[in-house]
This record gives structure tokens, C-alpha cells and sequence, in this order.
């Protein structure tokens, strides 16, 4: 009989291989990020590369952290540390003082990730457990906006303005419109960025722009961030409120396609990703309008990221299988 001097190697399904990896994936979404970073540094500043910096080596600070408090190989060459301080700097305003950031960024990835299990295992979007953090901490510091400029004028001074949500909110779309002259105006604001707000959440064009480079590489599915926009500009009208104007303000745009898409928190199945989008879609608008907040963004996609694995469970009826048997599965 012969001798194979085979080594055999066991392994679980699935046992399909793929190049796509973790640290690829998430260097696809830095890259898809840098017209949006970019933006943000020209329009608000030296301001923005300080908030950016620190929080994302606060993040990968808190990582280093959370693996010796949870006992966690080292885990900083998938990028996701990196990935979860640039998103969360993107939610934040441009004059948030350092502190505020590593705070942020520390309860992000240690209550909002490593708590859980770490990459893979948090049901929630940990940028935006570190934004909600600082939302109920801090109010104040994280409503003060401060006036967009040109990187080529003057230094940016100490002026604060009000975001157009906050407008809207306290004083009425007729206010807004009578500070930008006519609606064209205010879409051509918001669409390209000069407006008060977050980092990364003024320039629709440059979200766009990286949205569709994580589409055509795949990165992440086209269905959740395009039904939630749509449902948004659908469902907007039915609460009086303008839709162009809905799905361009506040940070819709980076929820959409950075946020909402996240893969561990975000149903897997197509038809649970409809729901999905369609859930946060309605809580974005009904918090908008009767919530204290102007935005909902943040609170829809935690509240969707809570429910999505009951999404997941709305399956198609499997053919010749009676509604009897599938319910007692």
C-alpha cells in the first residue's frame, strides 16, 4: 500500500476563497473617503486635519487598548481602527476640541466594537456609538457649527452659524430660503458643500463621488443606500418638508453609503436590506420632524442596526415548504 506524506487540513464550510479581504475592503472605503476629506479640510480648514488626526490615532490608540482588556490578537493591520476614526471625524463639527474626540473615539471602538468581540461581532455601528456618546455628553460642543470658507481667504475665525437643519428647525424653510436668496442656490450650497456642518456630511457631491466608487467596486450593495435616499425624498413630502432639500442637508449622504452599509451591523439578506433602508429611511424623516433633534440620521441607523437581524428573518416563502413548517423552524 502506498505512503502519501499528505498533510490534510480540516476546515468548517464555507470553503470558498477570495481575494477580497478585510484590509481591502477597508482601503476601499479610505479611498472612497478622501474626496470627502479633502473637502472638509478646504472648506473648514486646518481645523478639520486636527479633528481628523486625532481621532483616528485616538481610534487605533483605543484598539491597541481594547485588545489587551479583552484579551484580542492584534488586530490594527485590517484597517478598521483607521476606518471607524476617519468615519467618526467625518460626524463630527470642526471645532470640537480634541478631548471631546478621544473620547469619542475610545467609546467608539471599546463600547461600540470591542465590548462585542471586535471586527465581525458589533451589532452596532461603533462611529456612530462614539458620536451618540458625545451627542448625550456634550450637546453643546457637538451643535456649534462654525462658517465654511475658502482655504485661500482669510484664517477661519471664531464666527458659529447654524446648519440648514437647524434652520429649518428652529425657524422655518422660509427663513432658510430668505438667507440664500432662492431654492437654487440652497441645493448648489448643499450639493457642493458650503454650508455649515460636520466634516463630512456638507458636500453631497464628493459622498457621491465615494459612494459610487464602493458600488462599482463592489464594496458594499447598491439596495441600502439607495432605497434610504429614496425613502427619505419620497416620504418627505407627506411631512411638508421639501425632498430635494431633505436628502441633500444634515448627513444623509455619508449614513447612506458609510454608515447604513456597515457589514456587521446591516442585514445580509436582499430582501432584509429593503426593509432596512426602508425602516431607517422613515425613522430619519419622522425624527427630523418631531423629534428635539434637527437630524435623525444617527438615531435611525442604531435604532435599524438594533432590529436588522429580525430583517434578515423575513424570507421568502420556500417553495413546498407550508407556512406551517417554516414558522415552527
Amino acid at each position: 500500500m502506498a505512503n502519501y506524506d499528505i498533510d490534510l487540513v480540516v476546515t468548517s464550510a464555507p470553503h470558498i476563497r477570495d481575494k477580497v479581504t478585510t484590509t481591502s475592503i477597508m482601503r476601499d472605503v479610505i479611498i472612497s473617503l478622501i474626496p470627502a476629506l479633502i473637502g472638509s479640510i478646504f472648506i473648514f480648514g486646518i481645523r478639520a486635519l486636527i479633528v481628523v488626526l486625532v481621532s483616528v490615532v485616538s481610534s487605533v490608540l483605543a484598539e491597541v487598548v481594547g485588545n489587551v482588556l479583552f484579551h484580542k490578537k492584534p488586530s490594527l493591520n485590517d484597517l478598521s481602527a483607521s476606518v471607524t476614526g476617519l468615519l467618526l471625524a467625518m460626524t463630527l463639527p470642526p471645532s470640537s476640541p480634541w478631548w471631546m474626540v478621544v473620547v469619542g473615539a475610545f467609546s467608539g471602538i471599546l463600547l461600540g466594537k470591542m465590548i462585542f468581540g471586535g471586527i465581525g461581532s458589533n451589532p452596532f455601528n461603533p462611529a456612530l456609538v462614539g458620536r451618540a456618546v458625545l451627542m448625550v455628553s456634550w450637546p453643546k460642543q457637538m451643535t456649534t457649527w462654525i462658517k465654511p470658507f475658502s482655504a485661500f481667504n482669510q484664517p477661519l475665525d471664531a464666527i458659529t452659524t447654524a446648519t440648514p437643519l437647524n434652520i429649518v428647525k428652529l425657524q422655518g424653510y422660509a427663513q432658510l430660503i430668505s438667507e440664500f436668496g432662492t431654492k437654487a442656490n440652497l441645493y448648489k450650497a448643499l450639493f457642493l458643500g458650503t454650508v455649515g456642518g460636520s466634516l463630512g456630511e456638507t458636500s453631497a457631491l464628493l459622498l457621491l463621488i465615494g459612494g459610487i466608487y464602493l458600488i462599482a467596486k463592489k464594496v458594499i450593495d447598491w439596495k441600502i443606500p439607495v432605497i434610504y435616499i429614496a425613502t427619505v425624498f419620497l416620504l418627505s413630502p407627506l411631512f411638508g418638508r421639501d425632498p430635494i432639500f431633505s436628502i441633500l442637508a444634515g448627513g444623509l449622504f455619508l449614513g447612506a453609503f458609510f454608515m447604513a452599509t456597515d457589514y456587521s451591523s446591516s442585514p445580509i439578506t436582499p430582501l432584509g436590506k429593503v426593509y432596512y433602508a426602508i425602516f431607517i429611511g422613515f425613522l430619519t424623516v419622522l425624527i427630523r420632524q418631531i423629534g428635539a433633534y434637527p437630524e435623525g440620521v444617527m438615531f435611525s441607523i442604531l435604532l435599524g442596526n438594533g432590529v436588522s437581524p429580525y430583517f434578515d428573518k423575513i424570507m421568502p416563502r420556500v417553495y413546498g415548504v407550508s407556512p406551517k413548517k417554516e414558522v415552527a423552524k
